[in-house]
Order: C-alpha cells, then structure tokens, then sequence
C-alpha cells in the first residue's frame, strides 16, 4: 500500500500537504518522515518506514558493521517495536508518554517484509524540544520516566510476551558476538559473561534498550517528556536504560558530580513508582539489589564500546565504574 493511501485510510485525511525527512534509519534500513496533512484527525503524522535492504552486505553501517548476524538482529529489533506498538503500547502507564499508533502496515516487496508505522506526532502532541545535554534539573522528567516504566512493568506477565526480544538493549552481550571478538584483550572481555549474568539474574522489568538522550521528546518547557524509539524493548534490569541514559545526556565534565544524584533520584522516582504501581513488591528490596548494579551495567555498555568502536579509550569514571563492577561480581 502506498503511504499516502495508508494515511488517509487511517487518519481520514483528505489530501497530503506535504513530507518533512526526519531522520534515516540506522544503516540505511528505511527512514522515518513527517506527513503534514489536511483534514483528518490529526494536523500530522510521523510514519516511520522499514526497508530491509535485499543485501545486507551493502548496508550502509558508520561503522562497516553490516553482518548477516546484524542484519538479523536488526530485523528482529524491528518485529519487537511493529508489535510493541500494536499490542503493548496503549497498556503503558500514563506517566510514560509515547507515540500514539494510528496505523500499521506491512507489504512483501521482492525477498523482504516493508512494515509502516503511522504514528503520533509528537511536536503536534506538545513535545517539540530536542537536548543535546542535560543539567541536573533537566535529568529530572527523564528520570521520572525511566522510574515509573520500570515499576510498572517489574516481574509483569508482559515480560513472558514471546514476540518481545527475550532481553533488552541493543548491546546485548549474546547478539553482539563479533563485536566481543573484536574486543581487546583484558579483564571486561575476560568478565563479560560474568557482567551478563548479573544483570539478567537480577529482579526484571521491561527496559527501553536504547534510552539514549535523542530519543526523549521535551516539552516546550523541558519539565515533561515523551519517549520513541522501542526497536530493542525486552527483559532486563533498570539499570542497563539508566546508565546508558546517564552516559549519553550529561557531558562528561560533569559525570563525578552528577551521576550520584541522578541515581539517587532516579531512586526516588521509582520508589514513589513502584507504591502506585506494583505495591506488593518491596521498594527497598528491589533498590539494595539494583544500586550496585549500576556499575555492572555501565561497564556491560563499556564491553560494547571496546569491541564495536576500535580504540575507545576509557576516561577516569569508566575505570572507577568497572573497578565497583568487578568487587560486586567477586560479592556475588
């Protein structure tokens, strides 16, 4: 079906104004384009477009990382968030503000499945701020975020859902093998397993996977977010969405200062949370668990890091992490 015809079939509207590109998808696997339109139900729509490419040889990956086992993954990552949309989305709590699903449409072209997602504008809905970094005060509705999506969805039914990934996050250790080949060697490719490991035998919940700062919508006055991007939801601790959102939103000059109290607010957050949502579990439980393994799950992102960015350099937290990481593992 053709995106105009999809569309207008589900918004009402009775002709496309015109098309904004937004962005690309990741090595060139389709693109996601703003659709003004007039009449309907809605002003505009965010149609995100999933084109495999028929040689995933050629894909068009920064970093020359274009694997059949890539390819796989991402197409799966693409089958978890078609469905995570369809099924899940609207069950989420209100206090986690997402894209609105209008439509979905999928289409056999040649040897691959084109999938549409007509979604929600978001700029429309009020959220049309991007950060490029954040201070403390700008950490705070994120960290709301964060908090209550893992409260309300820790040790849910959800989690047993078999068409979401078995477990989240898009470095995940089993679907990152050639990246932990080219790994140099050392005590994070020696502990990789034992990092996994820790995470996923934790109390679960269903993480964002991709909780990067780019991916938060803010209000105009930056006190509220909305959140996209749902490629790599599945199974695993709160930990792994917080430490990757706390790496890719604060700068680095800050880190010392700020990460501390991001973590103890974000704690806050979700025991606040976790007394609305999910009252038979015990708050302090949960948190004397997962404290620790906060450094588990940014060192877990640094064994990504070293083996898909050859040459990265660890700074001076990145080593204090993974040194807090290591005597918690030697703990358990």
């Amino acid at each position: 079906m053709e995106i105009a015809t999809a569309i207008k079939q589900v918004t009402g509207a009775k002709q496309i104004q015109a098309s904004d590109t937004l962005q690309s998808l990741w090595s060139g696997y389709g693109e996601i384009r703003r659709y003004h339109l007039v009449g309907g139900s809605c002003p505009s729509v965010v149609v995100k477009q999933i084109c495999p490419p028929l040689d995933p040889s050629r894909a068009r990956h920064p970093r020359g990382w274009s694997t059949d086992h890539g390819h796989r993954r991402k197409l799966a990552s693409y089958q978890v968030e078609c469905h995570w949309y369809q099924h899940l989305a609207a069950k989420a709590p209100a206090e986690c503000r997402l894209p609105r699903l209008y439509g979905y449409f999928e289409s056999q072209q040649a040897q691959t499945i084109q999938q549409l997602l007509i979604l929600e504008d978001l700029d429309a809905a009020g959220f049309p701020s991007r950060c490029r970094q954040l201070d403390l005060a700008g950490l705070l509705p994120c960290l709301a975020w964060l908090a209550n999506f893992h409260a309300y969805y820790l040790q849910s039914q959800t989690l047993d859902d078999a068409q979401l990934g078995v477990q989240g996050a898009y470095w995940h250790l089993k679907t990152r093998p050639d990246e932990w080949q080219k790994m140099p060697a050392g005590i994070l490719k020696q502990q990789a397993v034992a990092l996994d490991l820790a995470l996923a035998n934790s109390s679960q919940t269903l993480i964002h996977g991709d909780a990067k700062l780019a991916n938060f919508c803010f209000a105009a006055d930056l006190q509220s977010v909305a959140v996209v991007d749902f490629q790599y939801l599945g199974r695993g601790c709160g930990m792994q969405d917080l430490a990757y959102f706390l790496r890719s939103s604060l700068a680095e000059s800050s880190w010392e200062d700020t990460i501390p109290r991001g973590l103890d607010l974000y704690f806050e957050f979700f025991q606040a949370a976790l007394a609305c949502h999910n009252q038979a579990l015990a708050a302090d439980q949960i948190i004397a668990q997962w404290r620790p393994l906060f450094a588990i799950a940014w060192a877990d992102f640094l064994r990504f890091l070293s083996g898909w960015r050859p040459g990265f350099e660890l700074n001076r937290f990145d080593q204090e992490m993974i040194r807090q990481a290591l005597l918690s593992l030697e703990r358990t």
